[in-house]
């Protein structure tokens, strides 16, 4: 326990865009513990790397532990004394299991099929995203891979037979969704957190189903569009993201957004590298075949009769 307490601990995750620590929903849910939590978290962001395809994401690695599914990550950390929850009473503990488990089963299928089901969405927002954050060829997996998951968990937890087509339970899906946003809304009422003034996990579940869903630039989304009317919901997702993740806040480590950077400028300066080796072969290849260096060959000789034809009458 005491090695597990003093060693660093680190996070997997995809990175951030539309504002947020970053757009994957479980991952978002571990930042945001680990915020109320005091928990200092080295974030390593696997865009860019072939852990995109292979990585289980979230992943805390703390010494020799992994631990993977933001459940497990927020049990562990809790163990390592960073607990959100210690001023929660039975009832309080009672009701963030119920709404959790309410926010899988209700609001979930609905997200999965917002960004990895809807054809246009896809297009246009979720497949060039995750394919630009990929390299190759891993850009023509990943995206493909994650809408296959989507689909089958959509239908999974739905209860419904892989046989039938997505759009059966397309009503549905969207209808428990509203419902979900409803309650949840109708839950946290005026208070600033779920349980009043301090987060929860409670708080940091609900930040990770929501804040994705309102900040994604969707071509397409009714559900995007119900949560914008819930403006309690609105002011929870940008009070967590100005307390606990504004970049002016001097106390935070560094952004996901500088190792971001970070990667990016390894990336830049290897195919930088590449260009210049390109460049180097193709000057070689172009001075091998200039007249100065082409092997020396004798003019074949005129044949008697063409002699005979050149010359002048």
């Amino acid at each position: 326990m005491i090695e597990n307490m003093a060693a660093a601990m680190e996070l997997r995750c995809w990175g951030g865009d539309w504002g947020l620590p970053s757009v994957h929903t479980e991952s978002l849910v571990v930042l945001a513990y680990a915020k109320f939590s005091g928990a200092k978290l080295t974030v390593s962001p696997v865009d860019w790397t072939w852990r995109t395809l292979t990585a289980s994401i979230p992943e805390l690695l703390c010494g020799d532990s992994s631990v993977i599914e933001p459940s497990q990550i927020l049990t562990f950390l809790r163990k390592q004394r960073f607990n959100a929850d210690y001023e929660l009473t039975a009832r309080q503990g009672a009701d963030t299991m119920a709404y959790i488990a309410l926010l899988e089963e209700k609001l979930r299928p609905a997200l999965l099929h917002t960004f990895w089901v809807d054809a246009e969405n896809y297009a246009n927002l979720t497949r060039p995203w995750f394919a630009s954050r990929s390299p190759f060829p891993l850009n023509f997996l990943v995206p493909r891979r994650h809408a296959n998951i989507a689909l089958s968990r959509i239908l999974l937890t739905k209860g419904e037979s892989q046989l039938l087509k997505i759009t059966e339970v397309e009503g549905k899906i969207y209808s428990d969704a509203k419902e979900c946003l409803n309650l949840l809304s109708y839950r946290l009422g005026t208070n600033k957190y779920c349980f009043g003034n301090s987060p929860s996990s409670l708080d940091a579940f609900m930040f990770g189903f929501l804040a994705p869903l309102l900040k994604a630039d969707l071509p397409s989304s009714p559900l995007q569009n119900h949560l914008k009317q819930l403006e309690n919901l609105i002011v929870f997702c940008d009070n967590i993201l100005t307390r606990y993740f504004s970049s002016t806040d001097p106390s935070s480590p560094p952004s996901l957004q500088e190792s971001v950077d970070a990667n990016l400028q390894k990336l830049t300066q290897l195919v930088n590298k590449e260009s210049n080796l390109i460049e180097k072969m193709d000057d070689n290849l172009r001075s091998s075949s200039s007249p100065q260096h082409r092997p020396h060959r004798p003019e074949p000789k005129p044949s008697p009769k063409m002699e005979r034809n050149s010359t002048p009458a």
